[in-house]
């Protein structure tokens, strides 16, 4: 499939030398990027302005962490849903997930313009279609809208709010679902396949236009499609386990791109010394505001 090879500046954000880096959040009010290394069980802190790193360690494989509102973040770790507190560094435990599924382990997760919980588990081993879709309802409960993935990816909301996107790693596939109520989805299509030598779909970052920025594993690259599912370009990244794009900086302009070593061999990662780093590059189109959750499990809208 043919695109339009962006010439940007990638730059070196940070070095972190993540396992599994994933999950990128720009928190507006702090000038940071938030993200995980799901294998390293670490919520990291990257400080735009000084290039300060601050690590926390999580209570299992942290999948996602998405702000609060009223300050804090809900992280999806190995069997359920946590609060954490950054000033104190505690975790609480919000809901269980999937409890009867050992081999399992939460992924990604998104805010939805209602700002609830959507996320995303899926098996530990990669071989049984065993992981779901999820939102966290008002009251706490964990219901499965979709259900037989392998590995479930990139949950993202178009800017309108009215179609829904969610990916099938395994499968190649990046789903479209329309979506015209907040607890309603239908019409679930495939908008795009990955090709067999160009990697796997991990996460997805929806920008102002509507475009989807979508991280290639064992692919090198980030790619943008427009809402139809058509490539529009491609952004060659120095290492082959690319799996998430966030938007920051004041303009969210800012790309940011989250990079693993998992998966590589001995020669790879002597071949690739800053896989597991995170990158950056300017987008030639500004992002979405990153969405804090207001609903969560006791009922209460924050």
């Amino acid at each position: 499939m043919s695109a339009r090879e962006l010439s940007l500046s990638v730059r070196h954000e940070c070095a972190v030398g993540a396992e599994l880096g994933e999950g990128p959040v720009w928190v507006a009010h702090e000038s940071a990027l938030w993200f995980v290394d799901i294998k390293g069980h670490r919520l990291h802190r990257l400080r735009q302005r000084t290039g300060e790193l601050h690590s926390w360690l999580a209570p299992g494989p942290p999948g996602f962490l998405l702000p609060r509102a009223n300050g804090g973040f809900v992280v999806g770790v190995k069997g359920g849903l946590h609060h954490f507190d950054p000033h104190s560094g505690e975790f609480a435990p919000l809901a269980e997930v999937e409890p009867h599924r050992p081999d399992n382990r939460l992924n990604d997760g998104c805010v939805s313009p209602e700002g609830a919980l959507w996320f995303g588990s899926m098996h530990d081993p990669e071989t049984e279609p065993s992981g779901a879709l999820y939102r966290l309802d008002d009251g706490g409960e964990c219901v499965a809208l979709d259900t037989g993935y392998v590995v479930t990816n990139g949950p993202a909301f178009s800017p309108d709010g009215r179609v829904f996107y969610h990916t099938d790693s395994v499968a190649r596939a990046v789903y479209a679902f329309d979506r015209p109520e907040p607890h309603v989805l239908l019409n679930k299509r495939v908008l795009l396949r990955i090709e067999a030598d160009a990697g796997y779909p991990d996460g997805t970052a929806v920008d102002s236009e509507g475009c989807l920025w979508i991280a290639l594993w064992a692919g090198g690259c980030v790619r943008r499609y427009c809402p139809e599912g058509r490539l529009l370009t491609s952004v060659s990244l120095p290492c082959s386990q690319v799996t998430k794009v966030a938007f920051g900086g004041e303009d969210l302009r800012t790309a940011y791109v989250t990079t693993a070593r998992q998966g590589l061999s001995a020669a790879e990662r002597a071949a690739q010394p800053q896989a597991g780093d995170v990158f950056s590059f300017t987008a030639p189109v500004a992002g979405v505001p990153q969405r804090a959750l207001s609903v969560l499990c006791d009922g209460q809208t924050r």
